[in-house]
This record gives C-alpha cells, sequence and structure tokens, in this order.
C-alpha cells in the first residue's frame, strides 16, 4: 500500500518520520510525497506547544470528508501527541483508525497490517525500550547530502513548561558501535555532513550518574566520528547547559569536522525565572559556556530557544533576557510568547503575563534578533568562506546555495565542475540579515 507521513515540529520529529518509513518501506509498503496519492496517511505530531496540536488535530480534522469518500483509506497519528492523548484522539475524531505513541514507531509495520486485518481502532502507547536499538533506518534519496542520526531519546530534566520528558520518556543512549555503524552507512551512501539529534543531548552516555560530571561521553563520540573518511562535516542539537562541560568544550575547539555553530538554549537572561524554569544553572554559567567557546573557535556563531511572558516575569527580568542576547550575539534565535502546557508544573503556575505584554517583548527580541543578524552578515563583506554546495537555490534556479561551518546560507552562481556535497571557498560580495551572496 502506498504511505504519506506529514512530521509537525523538530529535528527529531523528521528522524523519526524517517526510520518509520525506512521500516514501513522495508516491509513492503511505498512511500510517497503526495498525500492525494496515498492509501495511509501518518501524521507525526508535536506536543511541546498548543499551536502545534492545535494544527495537527485541525487537519485530522477536516479529513472526515475524505474518509466519507474513500472509506478504505488509513489514517494514523504518532509522536507527542498521540502519546499525550492518546485514546482522546479516537474519541475526538472517530475517523483515525490507529494512535502510535513515541516508543512505537518501529512497530508501525504491524500496527497497520492489523489496522488493514481487523478494521478497528488501535491505540498504542507503551513504553518499549526496543525502540533505541530500532532508529538506523534511512531513506537516502539522490543528490542528499546531509542526514540526521538520533543518538539519545528522552529526557530527565524536567524543566517546568516542557512536555518533553512526559511523552518521550526518560534519557536513554544508543550503544556507541550501532551510532558508528549507522554514520558509516551514510557516508558510504554518499552523506557529507550529519547531525546528531538528542533531546538533551551533551547528557548523552550519562544515565544513571544523577548530576552532570567532567566526564562527556558525548564528547568521545564526536572524536570517534570525527575519524570517519569521506565525512565532512558534524552538527549536533541540543544540549542542556547544565552538561556543557570543559572537556566538550575543547572537542568542539579541537575538532575540525565539527561545526562551528551551536544551538543552545537559554529560554530566559534572569536568575529567578531560570529556577522557576528548572533549569538548574544561571545566565552567568550560560555566558561562560559562550565566552568560552568564543575564545577558542574564532568565528563561533550561536542560535537559541527563548521564551517571554513566563508566569511572573517583570520587566527587570525582560531586561536581563535582553542584556544576555546581547551579549552572546545570536545569528539566531527560536522566540516562543509562553502558553502553559497541560500537565506540566508551570500549568500550575498563574499565567499572569498579559497577552499584549507578551506580544510586545517578542517583538523587541525578534527586532533584537534581525539587528543582530544583519550586522554580523554584513561584517562577513569582503571575507572568504568555505561552503558546503547543497544545490539549486530555492528561490533562483539559475544560482546555488550551500553553508558554511557557522550555519550561514551562502547563494552563489556556479561554475562548471562544482558538483553538490563539494566544499567550496567563496569570497562573500553581498549579504541580507537572512542569506549571504559570494562568488
Amino acid at each position: 500500500m502506498k504511505f504519506y507521513i506529514k512530521t509537525y515540529g523538530c529535528q527529531m520529529n523528521e528522524r523519526d518520520s524517517e526510520a518509520a518509513a525506512s521500516a514501513l518501506a522495508a516491509s513492503g509498503h511505498e512511500m510517497v510525497q503526495d498525500e492525494n496519492n496515498a492509501d495511509i496517511l501518518m501524521f507525526n505530531t508535536c506536543s511541546v506547544r498548543d499551536q502545534a496540536e492545535r494544527k495537527a488535530l485541525g487537519k485530522l480534522g477536516i479529513l472526515i470528508k475524505l474518509k466519507k469518500q474513500k472509506p478504505d483509506i488509513i489514517i494514523g497519528v504518532l509522536g507527542c501527541m498521540a502519546q499525550r492523548m492518546k485514546e482522546q484522539i479516537i474519541e475526538k475524531i472517530p475517523h483515525v483508525d490507529f494512535v502510535a505513541g513515541t516508543d512505537q514507531f518501529h512497530k508501525l509495520p504491524e500496527i497497520v497490517e492489523s489496522t488493514i486485518l481487523k478494521r478497528k481502532h488501535i491505540v498504542a502507547v507503551d513504553a518499549d525500550s526496543e525502540i533505541i536499538e530500532n532508529l538506523s533506518g534511512h531513506l537516502n534519496s539522490k543528490n542528499q547530502i546531509s542526514a540526521f542520526i538520533s543518538v539519545m531519546r528522552g529526557c530527565n530534566r524536567f524543566c517546568s513548561y516542557c512536555i518533553v520528558p512526559y511523552v518521550r520518556g526518560r534519557e536513554r543512549s544508543r550503544d556507541k558501535k550501532e551510532i558508528l555503524e549507522e554514520a558509516n552507512m551514510l557516508v558510504n551512501a554518499g552523506i557529507k555532513e550529519i547531525v546528531l539529534l538528542g533531546q538533551n543531548i551533551a547528557a548523552y552516555g550519562l544515565e544513571g550518574r544523577g548530576q552532570p560530571t567532567e566526564e562527556s561521553p558525548f564528547a568521545e563520540l564526536l572524536q570517534t566520528l570525527s575519524g570517519l573518511d569521506g565525512l565532512l562535516r558534524i552538527r549536533f542539537t541540543s544540549p542542556h547547559p547544565q552538561y556543557f562541560n570543559q572537556k566538550l568544550i575543547d572537542a568542539m575547539a579541537s575538532l575540525p569536522k565539527v561545526c562551528k555553530n551551536l544551538h543552545l538554549p537559554m529560554q530566559s537572561g534572569s536568575d529567578r525565572i531560570l529556577e522557576l524554569m528548572n533549569r538548574h544553572y544561571t545566565a552567568k554559567k550560560y555566558l561562560s559556556i559562550v565566552d568560552s567557546l568564543k575564545e577558542k573557535i574564532p568565528g563561533m556563531t550561536f542560535s537559541s530557544d527563548i521564551i517571554v511572558g513566563f508566569p511572573t516575569e517583570t520587566e527587570s527580568d525582560f531586561n536581563e533576557t535582553r542584556r544576555v542576547m546581547r551579549e552572546v550575539g545570536y545569528d539566531n534565535a527560536y522566540i516562543f510568547k509562553y502558553s502553559p502546557r497541560s500537565g506540566t508544573k508551570a500549568a500550575e503556575m498563574k499565567d499572569d503575563v498579559p497577552q499584549a505584554v507578551k506580544d510586545e517583548r517578542n517583538q523587541i527580541l525578534l527586532a533584537a534578533l534581525d539587528e543582530t543578524t544583519g550586522r554580523h552578515n554584513k561584517a562577513l563583506v569582503g571575507s572568504t568562506i568555505e561552503v558546503l554546495v547543497e544545490g539549486v537555490s530555492k528561490r533562483n534556479s539559475e544560482r546555488w546555495c550551500g553553508r558554511s561551518s557557522s550555519n550561514k546560507v551562502v547563494v552563489f552562481e556556479p561554475l562548471p565542475g562544482i558538483k553538490i556535497g563539494d566544499l567550496i571557498n567563496l569570497e562573500i560580495t553581498r549579504a541580507t540579515a537572512m542569506t549571504l551572496f559570494g562568488k
């Protein structure tokens, strides 16, 4: 049968969808890119923000028309929202055929087969430790140069605003040997860049250790992967600052294949708010990590996650966030207006920052980010940057694009002989807030 997967949310969800698609393809099903051509429609959902759930539920709701037109079509809900809502999804949307939680992706072939044979609702949301051993499937497409590898799942941090530990479970790290085998397979298939994924990736290999230590199995993993011939670049996301120790900083500085860009979630620059968020670090600790990386790695760039309007956030708290943003000088940031997530500790707090204030603070930070990014990009005009060629630009078919180690997108006119996956040097001739242009 033909299947289609729509993914909501983060890179980890994208990787889960690919692993699920690989398992279904291996069992004889065919993946299609157009949902109108599918016999099986699946929606891999996100619960981090209420808006993501509303979008998925809205899409599922309107499929009742399709179900009436094509009664035999199978509709499935996967991932975090499936894990959180369980049977409620079937109760709200009866035309959904199956619900599969975050530990069930490797069982999708049998879930789909059971749905086809029995034609009754299936809700599969049990915890299953086997998922960690079934994450290596990939669907390599022509000219693909970058691929995701999940190195761990779950989170033990229980930040007060976050639903992830409740829907993805506790931290579980994959065996280093299995990760290396997967990376080898990808490189042999032509992959030039791998992106390592984990909700708290700096804690890789530290299960059962309780508090952070000076050890860093993740730094050791970076070193091992850097030895792969044919692999040009390594990226990773996203580390918790509490686990970002000196050993990891030194590894990033000493391994040329590890990219000069880090997504390091800050969430707030106010120590009082960070404590309410249960983040276990201070603004000073956060900035010490940033300063160490800047000192050891010239040209290092940073991105982050930031929440405005967390319960009790004052103007003073907000100004502390602005201060840290200025000191770091982010090149990108995902700035969110706080909204309560049912089931989290923060949902028990009074959501007392007015929506208008959240909107205003959000706009202030977005404007500051645009100014900083534009200034950084313009400073690169006249310099030479090494770029990994990604292919034809989406906006102009006569130009190509690539990405620098510091995660800057560069658009250029290709010369004969340049291929996707090449590392080339470009002179930056022009810059906007979002894009560099080179020759």
